[in-house]
């Protein structure tokens, strides 16, 4: 008995002394060949759905499925990238807890490039290539064809992946008869990042731009996310030779005929007898961060405020007879571009005249989503004495939740280090952000554990809290504010979007010496992105950005126009 009992104790002090396979497994092992080296962000991915690739599968939603993020530097051909239990994960952090299984995998690479900046640092960042920084869509990119594997974190064999495929280039749109496509470099944008850098627009001309040469137009600016042309923007009826499609956010079939009917109605009332004859323009001013700008002078991403407003609005006006001047131009847009608007008129108050801001983004930064930066110690937890309370992040319209705070930020976490994923609360970051001792934004909160740093809240609020600011700047700007002002929210925005209008409001309500003589406005229990229209539900209102706030500003220029401004020219 005591000879069995010692070599029971051995046996344990045996395998306790050995490492635990997963502790040092190389799980897969990734290589490419070629004749260059990469800098950049490798994504393994892993999927139980083979309806799509893995790479179009990483979601804020509970479908989400898995991926593994690993930061290469010089990364050369034929030379092995070993993922372990190491690399950080969304949404199991670790690749050792991973449930044995079958998996369809796939791995990519998001090349980085460097950045020699202005302001003396040097970065490494993805560049945009046509696509609106889409680490999954970016030409350039490599990644591997899917295969489908057993995946056991007991078993310590690799599994062996060659990325064999390039995303290839983007073609970019063509003119037509109405829309126009144009692309500047910006020599503001180019002296900062140490490169040339370009922003580009879509325009859409008026009904007899070309019969009119003697007209001036006033310039309708669409704010948004990048867009890849004129949205809602269609000549022909809906194409009934393709199978409907369902809309699951919204529960209503045959959408995308929806979305072509809507697009179509446009085309026609923007080429009938009675719509104002405006240029409208969409931005692309997509950047190494992110999709788009958020249209302001940034610390880290340059000043694409003064670029747009400066360099690329200007040039617009000039190639297709705008106005150009202040009050004949204005902004509306929603969600990212709803929060643009407001920033620009904010910030550019006599260089625009009026903004119509649907779904913003937080423009007060005691209600970022669900975070008071100001007070709140962490962003992922509500803490009490004896339990941590995980913060909401997506909502239905009956308040369900789809994903917490801390699941959002985690998936970024695994896309990129240092607010390079190129996803959402990373782009705030990088824009609201002062620059870190790395060259990157200094972070907000922890990106692991969620604590607040409340220096950089302070910068947040001095320098990009909209209604902070707006109730700090009154008495110097109030009288350019006055009546451009115009902020919609549905009550349930499925990100929280409304908290931060709320509190807005009760700012703007209170200003005076002159009052704000704006509108605020929310739909019962609408979702993002409700945009002002109590006739139509949220599905059909999203659509109709541009007939609705071109009309609409039409007929309030009539009250900020100055003495002399031609208000008939346009209205042919």
């Amino acid at each position: 008995m005591k000879n069995l009992l010692l070599l029971l104790i051995a046996l344990i002090a045996l395998h306790c002394s050995r490492p635990t396979p997963e502790a040092d497994a190389a799980y897969f092992s990734i290589t490419f060949a070629g004749d260059t080296a990469f800098d950049g962000r490798l994504l393994l991915l892993l999927s139980t759905d083979d309806k799509q690739e893995p790479r179009f599968q990483i979601s804020d939603n509970t479908n989400t499925q898995q991926v593994f993020g690993l930061d290469v530097d010089g990364w050369k051909p034929g030379e092995a990238a070993v993922f372990s239990a190491e690399p950080f994960g969304y949404p199991v952090q670790s690749l050792k807890d991973l449930p044995a299984g079958e998996y369809y995998v796939q791995a990519l690479l998001q090349k980085y490039e460097t950045f020699t900046r202005a302001d003396g640092h040097t970065v490494k960042l993805p560049m945009d290539h046509g696509e609106g920084r889409q680490w999954n869509r970016a030409p350039g990119n490599l990644y591997s064809t899917p295969k489908k594997v057993r995946f056991d974190p007991a078993d310590t064999r690799s599994i062996s992946i060659e990325l064999n495929q390039e995303i290839p280039p983007i073609e970019p749109p063509k003119d037509t008869e109405y829309v126009r496509h144009i692309r500047i470099r910006s020599k503001l944008l180019s002296d900062f990042w140490g490169r040339d850098m370009y922003l580009g627009a879509h325009v859409l001309l008026p009904l007899g731009w070309a019969e009119h040469p003697q007209v001036k137009y006033p310039l309708a600016i669409f704010h948004g996310h990048f867009p890849a042309d004129i949205s809602g923007w269609r000549t022909t009826p809906p194409d009934t030779t393709k199978p409907c499609e369902y809309s699951d956010r919204f529960k209503v079939d045959c959408y995308n005929r929806i979305v072509q009917q809507e697009a179509y109605d446009f085309y026609k009332m923007w080429t009938g007898p009675d719509f104002p004859r405006v240029l409208a323009i969409e931005i692309q001013h997509a950047n190494p961060y992110y999709d788009d700008s958020y249209a302001v002078n940034s610390a880290n991403l340059g000043p694409y405020g003064d670029a747009i407003t400066y360099e690329l609005i200007p040039y617009i006006e000039e190639q297709f007879r705008g106005i150009g001047q202040g009050w004949a131009r204005f902004l509306y847009g929603g969600s990212t571009g709803g929060w643009e608007a407001l920033a620009a008129q904010v910030f550019y108050p006599k260089e625009y005249n009026g903004c119509f801001a649907a779904c913003p983004d937080p423009i007060d930064f005691r209600a970022y989503t669900v975070v008071n930066i100001y007070e709140d110690k962490n962003a992922y937890y509500e803490e009490g004495p004896f339990r941590k309370t995980l913060r909401p992040g997506t909502r239905n319209y009956l308040g369900h939740l789809s994903a917490t705070l801390r699941d959002a930020n985690y998936k970024e976490l695994a896309l990129g280090t240092r607010s390079r994923s190129g996803d959402q609360w990373d782009i705030w970051e990088a824009v609201y952000s002062p620059i870190g001792p790395d060259g990157y934004p200094k972070p907000i909160w922890d990106k692991l554990s969620g604590e607040i740093d409340k220096d950089v809240a302070m910068h947040w609020r001095d320098n990009y809290d909209l209604a902070f600011i707006l109730n700090r700047d009154w008495q110097k700007n109030g009288a350019d504010w006055r009546g451009k002002i115009h902020i919609y929210c549905g009550d349930m925005d499925n990100y929280y979007l409304n908290n931060a209008v709320y509190l807005t409001e009760e700012i703007l309500e209170k200003l005076s010496n002159p009052p704000y003589e704006g509108e605020v406005d929310y739909g019962d229990r609408a979702e993002h992105c409700w945009n002002g229209d109590h006739t139509q539900p949220n599905y059909i209102s999203r659509l109709r950005y541009h007939r609705m706030f071109i009309p609409k500003w039409a007929q309030q220029v009539k009250n900020r126009a100055p003495s002399g401004a031609d208000l008939k020219g346009w209205r042919y």
